[in-house]
């Protein structure tokens, strides 16, 4: 799903995107460590649960699921919290981890490539007819984001129309039928609806369910035992809670199913996630070439760099190198980030989709277990009058339904719009109104982050617009803000 709170998400804590890594820079096997220099240390597993128990306090999250690989071995797994009512978090347990569920098709698509059932410059139209720009688009270019085609979940919750399951077909129909939203390769845009088709061509080329290919050629080798997420929506399992504005944490309705499929549809606990990535930073399962290949950052038409390749963002942040990903689904938020100079892995699992708990412990835990170099930065992003007016308004229980979209109008109910003005106007006057990071292109909006600040609270405000400088609001969330 990724999403606006994957701008979060995929930053890792306010990861900074840095378009002048080398294509070239892509991880090489790290050098062995020892299993003495790879534990952790008491002091550090303490300052691991101080920095988890205090992020889960201060957002209202549930629970987290963490692990920590060092030196090809886990030496973390972890659970804090409650999964569900009544039932404690475990590491055994199998979160949902969303959108990082693409990196295992983009090493699926690589193998098929290796066994010769299909070519990364093989176009849509080959496997699939109807796609808008399906002679021109590549298999390449669906795994890297910049096929062009409309995501059709860029929103930060269930639409209205996620409530009735649904088919790849279907979402193909709807969506990968739409207008290109750009010429396929001259752009970087997150699109889920590039994943749903590309899982389709796997399965044509790959002769079998995706799933099973999954635990053929992915899950099995490496002993993983993951789930699929549809069938983790269920009494038993990890539930997913949400939060309107400062209300009350409550549960979240999960989608009908069908509506993560290739795009994120897989269940597992962190110490398998953490296992996947030991067998990136160990070039195992893959071939050295194949991993290169999934990480080295997809180059633009105009030479610019995407930070992104195959399922997986490469870029650095606070002087460090990194491989990351995020996901989000509804209730549930995930991050694997892997620092291939330190060999070091970790995974951050959280049953809410608020509170930017993944990006924020996985900082403090890279912090604990490294060293830091440099700070991070922000940028500007316009409409912010605007946005700070709406968010006026719904403190004063105001709503004027002209500045929102159909599918906002959906979300904002009487009792959601209730959250949102006793919660929000509980805090006092509204002090001050930022910027959170420059402006993107998603699913045919534009996504936007702001900072609201009510004396010494800051919360986050993510939002996506119709394009244009009255363009309606798509998505109005506001979600606790990391100090």
């Amino acid at each position: 799903m990724n999403r606006t709170l994957l701008a979060s998400l995929l930053s890792a804590g306010a990861l900074v995107l840095t378009p002048s890594i080398a294509a070239a820079q892509t991880a090489a096997p790290p050098a062995a460590t020892s299993e003495a220099n790879a534990a952790l240390t008491p002091a550090q597993e303490k300052a691991i649960d101080e920095a988890v128990t205090k992020a889960l306090a201060h957002s209202g999250v549930p629970s987290a699921q963490i692990a920590v690989a060092r030196g090809g071995q886990i030496v973390l797994a972890k659970a804090w919290g409650k999964a569900a009512d009544g039932m404690p978090a475990k590491p055994n347990q199998p979160y949902q981890i969303a959108s990082n569920s693409k990196q295992f098709l983009g090493a699926l698509i690589l193998k098929l490539r290796d066994q010769g059932k299909l070519s990364l410059d093989d176009k849509v139209s080959k496997y699939l007819t109807g796609v808008s720009g399906g002679d021109e688009i590549t298999i390449r270019q669906l795994l890297s984001h910049t096929s062009g085609l409309r995501d059709f979940w860029p929103q930060d919750y269930l639409f209205s129309d996620m409530r009735t399951p649904v088919k790849p077909e279907q979402i193909v129909a709807r969506w990968a039928t739409a207008p290109l939203d750009y010429k396929p390769g001259t752009r970087w845009q997150y699109s889920n609806t590039g994943y749903v088709v590309a899982g389709l061509i796997a399965e044509k080329a790959g002769g079998a369910p995706l799933w099973a290919q999954f635990e053929r050629e992915l899950f099995q080798p490496l002993g993983l035992h993951p789930l699929k997420l549809d069938d983790t929506n269920k009494p038993g399992f990890p539930q997913g809670y949400h939060r309107y504005a400062m209300g009350p944490v409550v549960t979240a309705t999960p989608p009908a199913p069908g509506w993560l499929w290739a795009a994120g549809e897989i269940s597992m606990t962190a110490s398998d996630l953490a296992r996947w990535d030991i067998a990136r930073l160990h070039r195992t399962l893959l071939s050295a070439a194949d991993w290169d290949e999934q990480e080295a950052p997809t180059i633009l038409t105009d030479g610019s760099n995407s930070s992104y390749g195959l399922g997986v963002f490469t870029k650095t942040a606070d002087g460090r190198r990194i491989i990351n990903h995020g996901g989000e689904s509804v209730g549930f938020l995930s991050q694997s980030t892997i620092y291939p100079d330190s060999d070091v892995a970790i995974v951050v699992l959280t049953n809410a989709d608020f509170g930017a708990v993944t990006g924020s412990v996985t900082t403090a835990i890279a912090d604990i277990v490294m060293p830091r170099d440099l700070p991070l930065d922000s940028g500007e992003a316009p409409r912010t009058d605007d946005a700070r007016a709406q968010l006026e308004a719904l403190i004063a229980g105001k709503f004027d339904p002209a500045a929102f979209t159909a599918h906002a109008r959906d979300y904002f109910s009487a009792s959601v719009r209730k959250d949102y003005r006793e919660s929000l106007a509980a805090l006092g006057p509204l002090t001050a109104f930022e910027p959170a990071g420059k402006p993107k292109l998603r699913g045919g909006f534009v996504n936007r982050t702001f900072t609201a600040t009510f004396g010494n609270r800051k919360l986050a405000v993510s939002t996506y617009a119709d394009p244009g400088a009255k363009g309606a609001w798509e998505q109005f969330i506001v979600m606790p803000a990391e100090d």
